[in-house]
């Protein structure tokens, strides 16, 4: 089964601001709660080609991947999982909501192999919850 799973959120911040924080992978332990460390494989600044490596602590388990920017434009940053144990694309998108505030997106897609595959639901469910959070920190960081 498929993994999709799509939250979003409105930050009180101009999509310049938001964008610019949230695109940059270096940010992303600050606001993902699951998130424990990032690390450059490429030269910083975030490019099309970009890879990082990621750790992240999900439904108990430690997992390592390693994302590659496959899509960068002012509103719009994708990642897919080059190397890891679920394969999976993330794509944030910024939209401006009237002057000063940003409707923010996050989306994860993947196709869960071997012991994922049976626990889909659940994981779909779990991504949506930590999402929620996340965001949630993530327009606290912004906001305050």
């Amino acid at each position: 089964m498929a993994v999709d799973v799509l939250t979003e959120i409105v930050i009180e911040r101009p999509c310049e601001q938001v964008a610019g924080y949230a695109g940059d992978p270096t940010n992303a332990p600050e606001w993902y709660a699951n998130i424990t460390s990032v690390r450059w494989q490429t030269p910083p600044p975030v490019a099309v080609g970009s890879r990082l490596d990621f750790v992240a602590r999900f439904l108990g388990r430690t997992l390592a991947y390693t994302y590659e920017v496959i899509e960068l434009g002012p509103n719009r940053l994708v990642m897919r999982t080059a190397e890891g144990p679920f394969p999976m694309e993330t794509t944030y998108t910024w939209r401006p909501e009237g002057e000063t505030s940003t409707r923010m997106t996050l989306r994860n897609r993947g196709e869960p192999a071997g012991f994922a595959k049976v626990a889909g639901p659940m994981m779909a469910t779990a991504m949506r919850r930590a999402n929620d959070k996340d965001l949630a920190r993530l327009k606290h960081i912004l906001e305050s």
